[in-house]
């Protein structure tokens, strides 16, 4: 009886959580400036509403009582995470959720206005107001759960992960991208030397190119009857499983950073529209964190769509969509050098594979100093230049527009999100590794276009079991071992200095 009271609730907050949901999309692709004020007051207002469901007392008394009630095996699972997402609500107040999700709206909706000049300085005061926040929040969920404020953090995106885990791995991964990257670029510079990098023949259209991208979804499996694709400044994928929003942005001089943020994202897609649909209304059907999250969207764009045997095929689709003068006098060594270009630059979303961890490690350690109050925010753009100099040989001093206000993330008040993004990117690589174990067509699959195989691989390993485990966990039963590095280094090896 208690589980059904519990399940009843879940549907509530199901309901709740898909308002919010799009109207945060809604924020993003189309609401007018005009309607910034009351678009807070609204979601504000919905977060307290869900915060008091999801954290009212008499909770406590249903699990302790469904607990006892002798739950059958996936019941027994689904009170353990509805147990721990309780435990992890219960620690903030509805009074103390609704001033944090107002001033993270504000604050979000001030960088869309202030990152195109870089005003650090304007964004300064309400950017202050979220990290003191933030840190409030991680003391009174350490207190709660028993761990480390910033592992409490991480908590709210990648159940099981922490620092003490995750810094050594990054610590291998700097050292050895460090090292990497310039052997990479003095491979590819070898490469370029003999054949030059052909400059593309622009313009496409927007239209075509939304068209090219709508059909590569549609190839790799995304169903357009539960979610659909719009533009937005930053690209992200929303909504909830029955209704995938995703968003990309386009420029008219080529198409690849489009097409591959629309693979990005449709990974992403995926992984919703796989999740046990008949669990929907409770914590144990939703997607397994963020780390877990961003290595189904690079499985797509780095373990598929990077690849060699991708544009063998991929590369007729392409001319037939833009045109036949969109790849005219190109063959595959010209599109995979493009694709494959190691180049150090400011812009995370627009980075390489290679460089792309060193921007995440970066925001990693500052987090951390953040958290702990080691650095304040207003001293964030001499310490982001430092540690972009060290790492990537860029400096950033004045230019906040192509530095520390780059991301959503932080305005927003996601804090302890972004190790997901190379978690993510390691996990894509150690899944890949055990799916071709098990697949050993799998290139030869994707060289003709076939992805229903691999599909079905991630369905069964990852999709299906959906917050039935915790992140680590659930890439050890998929893949067999706990995370690795090694995965990654050979797949950048193999791929850029092979």
């Amino acid at each position: 009886m208690s589980y059904a009271q519990i399940e009843k609730l879940g549907r509530k907050l199901e309901a709740l959580d898909h308002a919010q949901a799009m109207l945060g999309v809604d924020e993003a692709v189309q609401m007018p400036v005009g309607g910034g004020e009351k678009r807070a007051e609204a979601l504000s207002m919905l977060a307290g509403l869900y915060h008091e469901l999801a954290a009212a007392p008499e909770i406590a008394d249903w699990i302790d009582k469904a607990e006892n009630e002798g739950p059958d095996v996936v019941q027994k699972a689904s009170l353990r995470e509805f147990k721990r997402v309780y435990t992890n609500l219960t620690c903030l107040s509805a009074d103390f959720v609704r001033r944090q999700v107002n001033a993270r709206v504000r604050c979000e909706q001030l960088w869309r206005e202030l990152r195109p000049t870089g005003n650090w300085d304007a964004f300064l005061p309400a950017f202050e107001g979220v990290v003191a926040l933030m840190r409030e929040e991680a003391e009174l969920r350490a207190k709660a759960s028993a761990l480390e404020p910033y592992d409490a953090l991480m908590e709210q995106f990648d159940p099981g992960n922490r620092v003490a885990d995750i810094a050594p791995i990054f610590g291998e991964l700097k050292v050895f991208l460090k090292g990497f990257v310039p052997r990479a670029i003095a491979h590819q510079e070898e490469k370029l030397a003999k054949r030059p990098l052909k400059p593309f023949n622009a313009p496409f259209p927007i239209e075509r190119q939304r068209a090219l991208g709508h059909a590569m979804m549609e190839a790799v499996g995304f169903d357009f009857t539960h979610g659909r694709l719009d533009i937005s400044h930053h690209p992200f994928c929303g909504g909830v499983p029955s209704d995938v929003r995703m968003t990309t942005r386009y420029v008219t001089g080529e198409f690849l950073s489009a097409l591959m943020g629309i693979l990005h994202e449709t990974g992403h897609g995926l992984y919703e529209q796989g999740l046990p649909a008949q669990l929907s209304h409770m914590p144990i059907g939703r997607a397994r964190g963020m780390a877990m999250h961003e290595s189904q969207s690079l499985f797509i764009e780095m373990q598929i769509s990077r690849s060699r045997e991708f544009w063998e095929w991929a590369m007729p689709i392409v001319g037939q969509h833009l045109g036949e003068e969109a790849l005219k006098g190109w063959d595959i060594e010209d599109i995979l050098s493009h694709v494959h270009r190691v180049r150090p630059g400011f812009i995370r979303v627009d980075a390489d594979e290679a460089t792309y961890p060193l921007h995440v490690i970066l925001r990693f350690e500052m987090e951390q100093d953040l958290v702990a109050g080691k650095l304040a925010p207003k001293d964030i753009p001499e310490a982001w230049n430092a540690k972009m100099t060290d790492y990537l040989g860029l400096s950033t001093l004045g230019n906040a527009k192509d530095g520390p206000m780059q991301d959503v993330h932080w305005p927003s008040g996601a804090f302890g999100y972004f190790p997901s993004y190379t978690l993510g990117a390691m996990i894509a690589a150690q899944l890949w590794a055990a799916l071709e174990r098990d697949q050993p067509s799998a290139r030869e699959d994707i060289r003709n276009g076939r992805f229903v195989g691999l599909n079905d691989w991630r369905r069964q390993h990852i999709w299906s079991q959906a917050s039935r485990w915790s992140t680590p966990e659930l890439l050890e039963r998929a893949t067999g071992e706990k995370l690795q590095t090694r995965y990654f280094i050979r797949h950048l090896e193999r791929r850029y200095l092979d």
